[in-house]
């Protein structure tokens, strides 16, 4: 199962970039994001994020985006 690219984004909408996975998540989450969203979120495997490309590139490596970026 995939989330769709418009729906990572919904969730991160305002986010103060960079971040850490657990800053991304709790963001998330307080933006109503789907449970395993939340979860792929926390298990990204870097320190750290500098804006939202980085976060999708992160998410698309860990396989668990589907949809179009359109």
């Amino acid at each position: 199962m995939g989330f769709q690219v418009t729906e990572v984004q919904k969730s991160l909408k305002g986010f103060d970039y960079p971040g850490s996975p657990e800053d991304l998540a709790r963001h998330a989450q307080s933006n109503g994001a789907d449970k395993g969203l939340v979860e792929a979120l926390r298990n990204l495997p870097k320190d750290s994020f500098d804006g939202p490309n980085a976060v999708m590139h992160s998410l698309s490596e860990a396989d668990v985006l589907g949809g179009s970026t359109r």
